[in-house]
C-alpha cells in the first residue's frame, strides 16, 4: 500500500511539517533567489531542514520545490532544469523520511505558476498542465509518497495541476489559500472548494498559508460543513502575521497560539494539521504536543477560536457565519460520525 494512504488508514490525525522558505532564509537563501538549487547545491541544508522537522514531531514534511514549474524557475533561467531539481527535492526528502525510526510521509510539493491562465492571462490550459506534469513527473522518480498541489487561487489552475498528475500513480492532495475576504485571490469560497473537491477524487484538500490561524480555521470549518463524514481535510495555517524587525521579516505566532491552533482544527474538522509561513520547528514541538493531548470535542464557536488565536477579519468572520453559538444540530451530527 501507499505509504501516504496507510498513514491514513492508521492515524485519526497527522502532523504535517512547518515552514520552508522561512526556515530557507535563516539558513542564508537570500530574498529574491530560488531554493530549488538548493537540492543540488546545498543538499545538506535541505536534509537539515527536513530532518528539522521529522526530529519535532512531523507525520508528513514537503520538498523544496513549490516554485518548481517552468514558468517559476524560468525567472532564473533554470528552466530547462525542471526535472532535474524536482527528483532532487524528492530524492533527498525521501533519504530523511527512510531514516526515520517511524512512518514519515513524503509530499512533493506543486505551488502556482505565478502566471494566470487566459482569458485573465496569457498562459493556456494546456501549457500550464504540461508545466506541472513535468514538475510531477521529476517528484515521483525522487520518490514522494504524495503530490501536494498547495498555496493555489485559481479553479482554473487546480483543475489543469489535477489533469498533469491524474496519470503519475500517486494520491494527489491540494490547498487553496483565503485571504481575507474569505476567498482565494480569484474569487474561490471554501464552501465551493469543498463542493468541486467531490468531483477531482482528491486524497485530501484544504487550505494553507492565507493570513494566520483565526481566519484559515474558519475556512476549515467552512469546508467542513460542506463534506461527508470521513473526508480528509487539511489545514496549515501562517504562525501568526508577519512584522518587520530589524530588516527581517518575522511572524508574531507563539508556540502556545500554535498548539492552540492544532486544537481548534482538530475540532474543526481537519485531519492534517501543520503551519505554513514563519512555523518553525519550536512550532511544532509545540504542535506535536499538543495533537497528542488532545480529544476531540465538538466544533469550536467563533468566540472560542477569537480568544484562544485572535481575531478574525470581517471577511472570515463571513465565512463562519458569525455563529458563536452553540453549533447547530447537523454540525454535530456531522462531529458524532466522525
Amino acid at each position: 500500500m501507499n505509504n501516504f494512504l496507510k498513514i491514513l488508514q492508521d492515524k485519526d490525525h497527522i502532523l504535517a511539517d512547518g515552514a520552508t522558505g522561512t526556515n530557507l532564509f535563516e539558513m542564508g537563501l537570500e530574498t529574491g533567489d530560488p531554493p530549488e538549487p538548493w537540492n543540488l547545491d546545498y543538499r545538506d541544508r535541505i536534509r537539515s531542514l527536513h530532518q528539522g522537522f521529522v526530529d519535532a514531531g512531523s507525520d508528513l514534511f514537503l520538498t523544496n520545490s513549490f516554485g518548481g514549474t517552468s514558468f517559476r524557475l524560468k525567472l532564473h533561467n533554470l528552466e530547462s532544469r525542471v526535472f532535474e531539481l524536482n527528483k532532487a527535492a524528492g530524492t533527498v526528502a525521501r533519504e530523511v523520511a527512510d531514516r526515520a525510526d517511524r512512518l514519515v510521509i513524503v509530499a512533493g510539493s506543486m505551488g502556482p505558476t505565478g502566471e494566470m491562465i487566459e482569458p485573465h492571462g496569457l498562459m493556456t490550459s494546456a501549457e500550464a498542465t504540461e508545466a506541472f506534469k513535468a514538475q510531477a513527473e521529476g517528484l515521483a522518480e525522487g520518490g514522494v509518497d504524495v503530490l501536494w498541489l498547495e498555496t493555489m487561487y485559481s479553479m482554473e489552475e487546480l483543475e489543469a495541476a489535477l489533469d498533469a498528475v491524474k496519470d503519475i500513480g500517486l494520491p494527489v492532495c491540494a490547498t487553496m489559500s483565503f485571504d481575507t475576504a474569505g476567498k482565494t485571490m480569484m474569487g474561490i469560497t471554501p464552501a465551493n472548494l469543498a463542493l468541486r473537491s467531490k468531483e477531482f477524487n482528491l486524497a485530501g484538500f484544504g487550505a494553507n498559508c492565507g493570513v494566520g490561524a483565526p481566519d484559515l480555521l474558519a475556512t476549515i470549518n467552512d469546508i467542513s460543513r460542506n463534506v461527508e463524514s470521513g473526508t480528509v481535510v487539511i489545514s496549515k495555517a501562517n504562525c501568526g502575521i508577519p512584522q518587520f524587525h530589524d530588516g527581517k521579516i518575522l511572524y508574531s505566532g507563539t508556540e502556545k497560539l500554535m498548539a492552540d491552533y492544532v486544537q481548534i482544527a482538530m475540532n474543526s474538522g481537519a485531519k492534517i494539521i501543520g503551519g505554513c509561513c514563519g512555523t518553525t520547528y519550536a512550532h511544532v514541538r509545540a504542535m506535536r504536543k499538543a495533537m497528542d493531548q488532545h480529544q476531540v470535542t465538538l466544533p469550536p464557536t467563533l468566540a472560542e477560536i477569537e480568544k484562544r488565536v485572535g481575531v478574525m477579519s470581517d471577511g472570515s468572520r463571513a465565512i463562519f457565519k458569525g455563529d458563536d453559538s452553540k453549533p447547530t444540530k447537523e454540525r454535530r451530527s456531522r462531529r458524532s460520525r466522525s
